[in-house]
């Protein structure tokens, strides 16, 4: 007796990291259920370990994604925002699947983050314009303001928002020249991981963006008290450790962006908030003379 039937092939879910998908360091992986609680796969849960590669991974990718030309960068998030073009329908699913959403609403989210991509990728030539300055001073001298990338941003995804959410706090930290490394949600993690093989086949360099799965609560204060993070965006944080990854940030002296409230909606018109957490400001002075 022959059958037609076969069995589908089980995706496995890894981490991304420095250009790479490695499973977890520690071999471990935990379940991650649809909203209807249904069992979707297994994720990696990423250890200690992991967040130190992701970091070492982000900060020697730094130099040249800072160092770019703005327009470079802007075509390789713009090609970000093809590649997710390109694969709609999939990440429509994961969503409807993720979030427990109608298909027209995930539809909505898709095509937001989409934009999402375009919009930054729009501005990474604009920021020295709007955020710098020149200033007046009295005598003889010219004195300017230009901002520049902060380094390695940890990044806590948004619990809730599976893909948009995600997007909305990644566009900004690569847009303004930094790198990023991305603790994704913890009980939503599946899109991040799609979201990362996009990243890998749009020109991003290794390393510029590094996405982790796991447990939130254990990866943020290693990941808030590492020495080679600059900056830190606790969007996603667990409410009953914010205060501690903000002082452990302070240790360190890092920029943070403090766990809001509630969780934003993504959906909301994008601002320069990010743009502007993620870029320092140099100022220089030069004579001029007669």
């Amino acid at each position: 007796m022959t059958s037609t039937e076969r069995l589908a092939v089980a995706k496995t879910y890894k981490l991304y990291v420095g250009g790479a998908f490695p499973r977890s360091e520690s071999g471990r992986s935990y379940p991650v259920t649809g909203a209807d609680g249904t069992l979707l796969a297994h994720a990696a849960l990423a250890s200690r370990k992991d967040v130190r590669d992701a970091v070492s991974a982000a900060r020697a990718a730094f130099p040249g994604w800072s160092g770019a030309t703005a327009y470079n960068r802007g075509q390789v998030l713009y090609r970000v925002a093809e590649m997710l073009q390109g694969r709609r329908p999939q990440f429509v699913d994961d969503v409807v699947v993720a979030e427990g959403v109608r298909k027209g609403q995930a539809t909505a989210l898709v095509d937001a983050a989409i934009d999402r991509w375009v919009w930054y990728a729009g501005w990474t030539d604009k920021i020295v314009s709007v955020l710098g300055s020149v200033n007046p001073v009295a005598g003889p001298l010219v004195n300017w303001s230009t901002p520049e990338p902060t380094g390695v941003v940890g990044v806590l995804a948004p619990q809730s928002s599976s893909l948009l959410g995600l997007v909305d706090v990644l566009a900004p930290v690569l847009a303004t020249g930094c790198t990023a490394v991305v603790v994704a949600s913890e009980r939503r993690p599946l899109p991040a991981v799609e979201l990362a093989e996009v990243l890998a086949t749009s020109d991003v360099p290794g390393g510029v963006a590094n996405v982790l799965t796991g447990r939130t609560a254990e990866l943020a204060p290693w990941l808030a008290a590492h020495g080679e993070v600059q900056a830190l965006d606790l969007a996603g944080a667990p409410a009953e450790l914010a205060a501690d990854l903000e002082r452990a940030a302070a240790d360190g002296v890092k920029r943070v962006l403090p766990r809001p409230a509630v969780e934003p909606d993504p959906t909301r018109e994008p601002d320069l908030v990010r743009l502007r957490a993620w870029t320092e400001i140099k100022t220089v002075w030069h004579p001029v003379g007669r």
